[in-house]
């Protein structure tokens, strides 16, 4: 790959961020590679004032998370043609003061799918409209799945739909929906026990489902679907393909996969 470029300070900023499990990741595969650098967590509230922090203190990258995913465009420099497309970032890189944000979430959603089947002529129905949402339906168009988008607010499925050319609609689907994938691309489930996106009749049309919330490792989603037979893809897959193209394009060095993979399990004790 590219120069070397890992010594400094990383971080994750969002809101809240205690749960998140990135530092584990990124500062194992750092320690794995005898990279000086360390990747800490920030409860950020006041994003223009973050931003600033990070020019004055030279933080090398961030990673973004609700809710910033799409706010922080506005304080970058760059912002690559895919982060453009999708309407959210992931991803911020700091080369000698300048900002640039890209998006890697989608790479991640598509490589934790293709472990398990391919996408190309596939029908996914992807429950939610937001940052991660926009990123995961763009990564399934680009690999030839068909896509219906459902959000509890209809309009703004209707705008993810519009711009990536997908059917849509609230959480009432229309009838005789078929589909072969279904993807929680929502936070519902996340720290709640008995919280889901969809109905159990929803989840009998699917022969896969993935879920990207990651705490509780097994929402009631997955273990619903997993009682109906289905295969089941937990948010661990797509948190760590995400964070392995977010560290390439830090330190332009291949990440420590494997590393990276046993420093997330650990974390949530599996």
């Amino acid at each position: 790959m590219g120069k070397r470029q890992g010594i400094g300070l990383y971080g994750i900023i969002g809101h809240p961020v205690g749960h998140s499990l990135s530092p584990h990741m990124h500062n194992a595969a750092f320690r794995a590679l005898g990279i000086p650098a360390f990747y800490a967590p920030f409860d950020v509230t006041d994003l223009e004032g973050a931003m600033s922090g990070v020019r004055a203190l030279g933080i090398k990258g961030l990673s973004v998370t609700v809710p910033h995913k799409e706010a922080i465009i506005k304080y970058l420099d760059l912002v690559d043609k895919v982060a453009r497309k999708i309407g959210a970032v992931n991803t911020v890189i700091n080369r000698d003061g300048t900002l640039s944000g890209t998006n890697t979430d989608w790479i991640g959603a598509v490589k934790a799918l293709k472990e398990h089947l391919s996408l190309k002529g596939k029908k996914a129905l992807v429950i939610g409209a937001g940052g991660s949402a926009k990123a995961i339906v763009m990564g399934l168009v680009e690999e030839g799945a068909r896509v219906h988008i459902a959000n509890r607010t209809q309009e703004k499925a209707e705008q993810l739909g519009e711009q990536f050319g997908c059917s849509c609609s609230g959480l009432d689907l229309p009838s005789g929906l078929e589909f072969d994938i279904l993807i929680n691309a929502t936070t519902v489930g996340m720290g709640e026990e008995d919280a889901m996106p969809v109905e159990e009749d929803v989840i009998r049309g699917a022969d896969l489902v993935m879920d990207i919330v990651y705490s509780p490792l097994e929402t009631r989603l997955l273990r619903v679907a997993r009682g109906l037979g289905k295969v089941t893809v937990n948010g661990l897959k797509m948190l760590l393909y995400q964070a392995v193209a977010q560290f390439e394009l830090w330190t332009g060095v291949d990440a420590p996969i494997e590393v990276m993979e046993n420093a997330l399990k650990e974390a949530v004790g599996a």
